[in-house]
């Protein structure tokens, strides 16, 4: 019963008087007046969809439409699954940041190259840092030197207001 009005909400919404109808095997069946082919569709016990509105006239096809959606719905969630995400992680650093604690940088940003997500390396100027701003693409260089076996260059460094910013990507 349920099943009933739930088809005939679907097979309601087509406003043309003829349809060019394709049975359930997908064979063309011909044009004929929505009437019979609604009737026809009924006979199946299936659903008179409009698969191409703007065709003159219109196509539609008998199938059922809940079977339909459900595939649809299928396929969709298996794309989503073999997608993948790639994130960019952000590593800031200064000018004048220690040999320590770039080593320590430059490990987070190979972890995340090996990991198969983006690198984002950002030197930081304060103050009067801003005029001498080689000693930070220093730094940007000899991160790109020690992580080249793991990552590619995507964007060069480039200043953005007070910070230099380059993005690193894994290698594939």
């Amino acid at each position: 019963m349920v099943i009933i009005t739930k088809r005939v909400n679907v097979n309601r919404q087509i406003r043309a008087r003829e349809v060019r109808v394709i049975d359930p095997d997908g064979k063309q069946v011909g044009v004929m007046p929505l009437v019979e082919a609604l009737k026809m569709a009924e006979d199946y016990r299936l659903d008179l969809v409009e698969v191409a509105p703007n065709a003159n006239p219109p196509v539609c096809r008998i199938m059922d439409y809940g079977k339909y959606k459900y595939q649809q719905s299928k396929k969709s969630q298996e794309a989503r699954k073999k997608q993948t995400y790639i994130q960019v992680k952000e590593v800031k650093m200064r000018p004048k940041t220690d040999e320590h604690d770039l080593q320590f940088k430059i490990r987070h940003i190979k972890r995340f190259l090996t990991q198969k997500n983006k690198a984002k390396v950002t030197v930081v100027f304060r103050g009067r840092e801003i005029s001498y701003t080689e000693p930070g693409r220093r730094v940007l260089q000899r991160v790109i030197d020690e992580v080249g076996d793991l990552g590619v260059v995507e964007q060069p460094p480039k200043m953005e207001g007070r910070n230099m910013v380059m993005i690193l990507a894994p290698k594939t």
